[in-house]
């Protein structure tokens, strides 16, 4: 019996240092620098958003400190958002990218062996050369529901939207190659076609000219609208209260070789859920907070599209 509770105590003193040295380690989590109202990180301005305040909500609740890695992600056709977060996990930079889409596409195991890093705070000259082994992502529970909206120029504010449908006879502005283009190119066999006028991403101002009065509508996501509302507190677009009924949740991911984080971070996430909390920090950001909807991973998009 004496060797046996000797066993044992020795057993939990070894143990000891390991958990603590475990809750001492920074929860990593890496955010897209420039997505407001989600996320935000700019000279001389401190850090804000909604996956700010969540992410630190976790790591308290796992009694870990948080370190956000900031990263940049293009807006290009080259650009790979499934890519890039697999490569920042893969390389260490974090253990969870925040924010991520969760679509059946973004979370295959990818097609190429390697992929090269986005630009992220406190990359080197190498970093931006070289190119990281992938490994295989693993999504947490959602936690926030992101769908696409119409949003209403000054001069068509009162015009009613219940569908697609309803913007037949607008002048349509839209960024080629976005989900809202294959929305609005392929809405009922392309019959607003005619109205639409194609706008190049990240070179035109599509928010600024839709304000202007030159297009009277477009199909952006909601969480742009809200970035662009406090920015612009006296902007003459305005929401039209219509959401397209397929939309995308937004989780974490994690490398599938850590199961175990992606557990404690579900469990955190559950009961934030449970208590409002993730409510209450999207209403702090700014953001029009929707709860995650099923089904909880998107399937084909596209072919979903299409066939509306």
């Amino acid at each position: 019996m004496r060797n046996r509770l000797a066993a044992l105590g020795l057993a939990m003193m070894l143990a000891a240092p390991a958990t603590a040295a475990w809750a001492a380690d920074p929860l990593s989590v890496c955010l897209d620098e420039d997505r407001p109202p989600l996320s935000a990180h700019h000279r001389g301005k401190p850090d804000s958003g909604f996956d700010v305040l969540l992410a630190q909500a976790i790591a308290d609740r796992m009694g870990r400190p948080l370190k956000i890695q900031w990263f940049e992600s293009k807006l290009d056709e080259d650009s790979s958002p499934q890519l890039e977060a697999n490569a920042l996990l893969s390389d260490g930079r974090c253990s969870l990218v925040g924010g991520y889409a969760l679509t059946a596409d973004s979370l295959v195991k990818p097609g190429v062996p390697t992929a090269r890093l986005p630009d992220f705070a406190g990359a080197t000259r190498d970093d931006r050369r070289r190119r990281v082994a992938l490994g295989v992502l693993t999504p947490t529970r959602p936690y926030v529901y992101s769908p696409m909206t119409v949003v209403l120029g000054p001069k068509a504010r009162e015009r009613k939207i219940a569908d697609i449908g309803d913007l037949a006879g607008l002048r349509l502005a839209i960024e080629s190659g976005s989900l809202g283009d294959a929305i609005l190119m392929t809405f009922d066999k392309g019959r607003l076609i005619d109205n639409i006028t194609h706008l190049v991403p990240a070179r035109d101002d599509l928010l600024g000219a839709l304000n202007r009065g030159e297009y009277d509508a477009t199909l952006i996501d909601l969480a742009r609208y809200d970035a662009h509302r406090a920015a612009h507190p006296d902007t003459a677009i305005a929401a039209s209260g219509y959401y397209y009924p397929i939309g995308v949740n937004r989780g974490y991911v994690g490398l599938g070789s850590d199961p175990a984080l992606v557990e404690a971070v579900n469990k955190a996430l559950a009961d934030l859920a449970a208590e409002g909390k993730i409510a209450e920090f999207g209403q702090q950001a700014g953001l029009t907070y929707l709860p995650p909807r099923e089904p909880a991973i998107l399937g084909d998009v596209w072919t979903k599209i299409i066939q509306r």
